[in-house]
């Protein structure tokens, strides 16, 4: 038995835009992400979910209250959570005796999960306990990949895009050196640990035009080891990576552009008398006297000789 879906029509112009808003984009802004707590929460796991949270915000959304969700056994509950907040990332803390301070972070696509990993928390220190500077609110993080494992593992590939698409903000072709203040670096070993530090980027005085760059530690310091996931099916994450068509760039003929970024462009033309085109009349493209004796000169010349041959 098939279900109708019923079609929400807009009555009013405020609930158009809101409707269109929720339609798929062109260029989509930064992804949300909605951060939430499951049956119950050591304080390990809430201090790392809230400075997650700060490094996410404003593109974030956190809910204080606990929830009955384990997410590998019953996935609907977040995907609902994520349709109703309107965020496509989340990272759900959770502590249980079978499995102690636990974290999932996962995303979802047309709000169906797409994929998640659960990580199991070993070592926790907090941005409250390294002080100095902080970074400000909605800065845009370097994120840096430590080792070849993230190349390699089949887990680690799909928990290092998990990052990159959370950290990720809007996108910009060009930055200015004193815009790059905050770095986070990813370690993987081969014990299978995760290692994740942020740094503060400060600039110094060197004497020469490059300043001198130092990193400060501002945290959190968090080791993380693997334990379950959910790696996605290879046609929906497939489906997930297509670019409309409007977006696709076409080759256009005859077009290049140099180094520099000038656009050079080649046009193809017949062949041309060049004897024939039509100058400028300027007194410097006359000709002289001389050029105009010789030529009447020559033309009377060739006049003569075929009437010499038709005489003949």
């Amino acid at each position: 038995m098939s279900v109708l879906q019923r079609v929400v029509k807009p009555t009013t112009r405020k609930g158009k835009k809101v409707l269109l808003k929720k339609e798929p984009q062109l260029i989509e802004e930064s992804k949300r992400a909605l951060f939430l707590y499951g049956r119950k929460a050591s304080e390990k796991v809430r201090n790392l979910v809230k400075d997650l949270y700060n490094f996410k915000k404003p593109d974030a959304l956190k809910l204080s209250r606990t929830h009955d969700i384990t997410v590998f056994e019953n996935a609907k509950p977040v995907e609902d959570f994520c349709k109703k907040f309107e965020t496509s990332l989340f990272l759900l803390g959770s502590h249980s005796k079978k499995r102690p301070d636990n974290v999932v972070i996962g995303r979802t696509f047309n709000y169906n999960l797409l994929d998640m990993i659960e990580l199991f928390v070993e070592h926790f220190e907090g941005t409250n306990e390294f002080p100095g500077p902080q970074i400000l609110l909605g800065t845009k993080p370097c994120l840096i990949f430590n080792g070849p494992l993230w190349e390699q593992n089949n887990e680690l590939k799909q928990l290092k895009s998990l990052f990159i698409d959370f950290f990720h903000r809007e996108s910009v072709e060009n930055i200015r050196l004193q815009g790059i203040e905050h770095t986070i670096s990813f370690n993987a070993t081969a014990d299978g640990k995760i290692h994740l530090r942020s740094y503060k980027i400060m600039l110094k005085k060197s004497g020469q035009r490059t300043p001198r760059v130092e990193l400060e530690e501002i945290g959190p310091r968090v080791d993380f080891s693997l334990r379950r996931s959910k790696l996605p099916d290879e046609d929906l994450m497939r489906e997930a990576c297509r670019k409309p068509k409007e977006l696709k760039v076409t080759k256009k003929k005859n077009i290049s552009a140099d180094e520099l970024g000038n656009v050079h462009g080649r046009i193809h033309i017949g062949k041309q008398n060049i004897d024939k085109i039509q100058t400028r009349k300027m007194k410097g493209l006359k000709k002289t006297s001389a050029e105009r004796k010789a030529e009447k000169t020559k033309v009377l010349r060739a006049i003569n000789a075929n009437e010499i041959v038709q005489t003949g």
